[in-house]
């Protein structure tokens, strides 16, 4: 088998000088509706209006409607998405790597996110992980799994509204508690970036804008990420979430989110108090008053350098995975088919791609 690796460690060397960033800008936009019917535009766009506290998390969870996200969708979507713009603009979407933001996180993140593996592309694994965490058993007292994943959805249905505050009627804002909680329906940012000499296109959830979305494609959107995250009542807490906001902030800062509500909640699910976080802030402050268990400039100069030695590697025909073991600090990366996309591309888009 054809097997390149790359070693995380020692992540010093990646500390030092900083990798050029090309700041994510918005090129195009797609939605799921309540039925993840997929559609160009914006359709599922929605707009922050802040809850009400105290917010009970647990309101409504035996009418959860949960997206089935077992099935492999690939690429289709994005790819979808910018088969459009390109008939749109005449013009070619010219970048190095396509990806997801979630892969793009995992990338980002490696460096100092040591217990967690990762196969992509690979609809399976991902699968039997979230089973595992399913049947994870919890401490006597703390909520299931499935409960507190929950808890996320149930804070952005109350933080969210359909349309912007002024025509949004009071009973519709204080309504909100009562709403049923559909995950099926997504607002799907696409941005161009870059990082280091790697041209990139990334595709993700956006959870709302601050206010509304500017008329020119130039000005940068004021998007928000919504957050949940419990108390932190001793350092053990404090600990927790500075790791949290490592996944926080790669996520954020990958689409150009400016923005992170974090909704601090307790033990039972009840939302307590809110706090607005500046993304391009989160490292400094981990760096200056945490317990400085993660570096944002390494982890961007170390995305930079894994992404120019992926570009190197993959330079044949076929079908290629990368895989992080868990508790690993080295990423493969190997040829499963000689020839091929293995369905990560589609047909569609390969046809228009290679289309005289």
């Amino acid at each position: 088998m054809n097997r390149k690796s790359f070693d995380i460690q020692p992540i010093g060397r990646f500390y030092g000088s900083n990798t050029a960033i090309r700041r994510p800008k918005e090129i195009t936009c797609f939605s799921y509706d309540d039925d993840h019917c997929f559609h160009l535009g914006e359709s599922s766009l929605r707009y922050y209006y802040p809850p009400r506290l105290p917010a009970d998390l647990n309101q409504g969870f035996e009418e959860f409607q949960k997206l089935d996200d077992a099935a492999d969708e690939h690429l289709d979507a994005l790819l979808d998405t910018i088969m459009a713009l390109e008939k749109e603009t005449e013009k070619k979407c010219d970048a190095d790597i396509i990806t997801w933001r979630g892969m793009m996180t995992k990338i980002l993140a490696a460096p100092f996110d040591h217990m967690n593996g990762f196969i992509e592309e690979n609809n399976g694994y991902k699968n039997q992980q979230k089973q595992i965490q399913r049947n994870q058993r919890m401490p006597p007292g703390m909520a299931s799994q499935d409960l507190m994943a929950y808890w996320g959805y149930k804070f952005e249905t109350l933080s969210v509204l359909d349309q912007p505050w002024d025509p949004t009627s009071r009973e519709e804002i204080e309504n909100r508690p009562e709403q049923i909680v559909n995950n099926n329906a997504q607002y799907c940012s696409v941005v161009r970036t870059g990082i280091g000499s790697t041209r990139l296109v990334i595709g993700g959830e956006v959870d709302a804008v601050w206010d509304c979305k500017p008329d020119s494609k130039e000005d940068p959107v004021h998007w928000i990420e919504l957050k949940t995250s419990a108390e932190i009542r001793n350092d053990r807490d404090m600990l927790k979430y500075e790791r949290k906001l490592l996944k926080f902030w790669a996520q954020s800062y990958l689409l150009g989110v400016p923005k992170i509500i974090v909704g601090f909640r307790d033990q039972n699910g009840i939302v307590h108090r809110l706090e607005e976080v500046e993304t391009a802030s989160i490292p400094a402050k981990v760096k200056k008053v945490g317990k400085g268990t993660w570096d944002g400039n390494i982890c961007i100069n170390f995305a930079g350098a894994f992404l120019e030695w992926l570009k190197s590697t993959i330079q044949e025909e076929g079908t290629w995975r990368i895989r992080k073991s868990e508790k690993s600090s080295v990423i493969e990366v190997f040829k499963i088919e000689e020839s091929g996309t293995g369905d990560i591309i589609s047909s569609s888009f390969a046809a228009w791609r290679t289309a005289p």
